[in-house]
């Protein structure tokens, strides 16, 4: 259940449109929001106090893009390092679900570059929702689930389905990379069979398919050529509890499925979080 969500601006305007796609569900419209700017530490008195002014408005801009109940809305301002602000005020406020913009940098790039949303990637433990700049933010019609035998792909179909059962006109697309059976067709491969009977259930309009082929790629392409306006992946956090505090240095390195598909998916990445164990 989302009933909290914290959207990190940026300027840009894409999360804050995201969310006003997401208004048509009424979990989402139950929801209380948080948007948050964060303003970077300054050098001197006079840069910190530009770039607060700046920073102001650029939050006050978003609160009123939004097309959201004002009540349900708690702006927030904070100056420090923008990676520990988004991930401290998501634990603070309890967020169900973070809503930000990412550049899309990959792998070892996104590190060197000091990347906000890969360091909130590495250390969140709630769902992400990940807005690329190069994104085109559409209403949601078509919406694809990445499954496998997995329950953080488990978790990935029940966010979805929560979701898409109040969409009526939303086509939910099931996609199983690599199943054990690539001879049998996608409605008996037992993953997606399951699936598509909780989808049904539901009265969701879906449909399943399967594919061969490198992982990560595969799903990008997939959610490509069916148009997806949403891309759903489960990604668990693999890391051990001593190290809940570090980035997963295989993830930055970029060596997991969930760190290639934000990066190169062509649509907005919804990632369903579960714990490791």
């Amino acid at each position: 259940m989302i009933e909290k969500i914290l959207v990190a601006v940026a300027g840009r305007g894409l999360c804050e449109e995201m969310l006003n796609q997401l208004m048509e569900i009424p979990e989402i419209q139950r929801a209380s929001i948080t948007v948050l700017h964060v303003v970077p530490p300054q050098i001197t008195a006079d840069g910190f106090s530009e770039k607060l002014e700046e920073g102001g408005k650029i939050l006050a801009e978003a609160v009123k893009a939004l097309k959201v109940d004002p009540s349900k809305v708690t702006p927030l301002l904070v100056q420090g390092d923008p990676k520990a602000i988004v991930c401290d005020t998501a634990r603070e406020v309890q967020a169900d679900l973070i809503i930000m913009g990412s550049r899309g940098l990959g792998r070892l790039v996104s590190i060197l570059e000091n990347s906000v949303s890969q360091y909130v990637f590495q250390l969140a433990d709630r769902p992400m929702l990940l807005v690329k700049d190069d994104v085109y933010v559409k209403r949601l019609k078509r919406m694809m689930v990445a499954l496998d035998p997995s329950d953080a792909s488990k978790a990935s179909l029940d966010l979805a389905l929560s979701w898409a059962k109040d969409l009526k006109d939303l086509q939910l697309i099931l996609a199983h990379v690599n199943p054990p059976d690539a001879s049998l067709p996608p409605e008996q491969d037992a993953v997606l069979a399951e699936a598509m009977q909780k989808a049904r259930s539901l009265g969701i309009n879906a449909r399943c398919m399967t594919a061969s082929g490198k992982a990560g790629p595969e799903i990008c392409r997939l959610a490509e050529e069916e148009n997806a306006d949403l891309l759903v992946l489960g990604s668990p956090d693999r890391r051990p509890t001593i190290a809940k505090g570090f980035p997963d240095l295989d993830r930055l390195l970029g060596e997991s499925l969930s760190d290639y598909v934000r990066v190169y998916a062509n649509c907005p990445v919804l990632l369903a979080r579960t714990p490791g164990e």
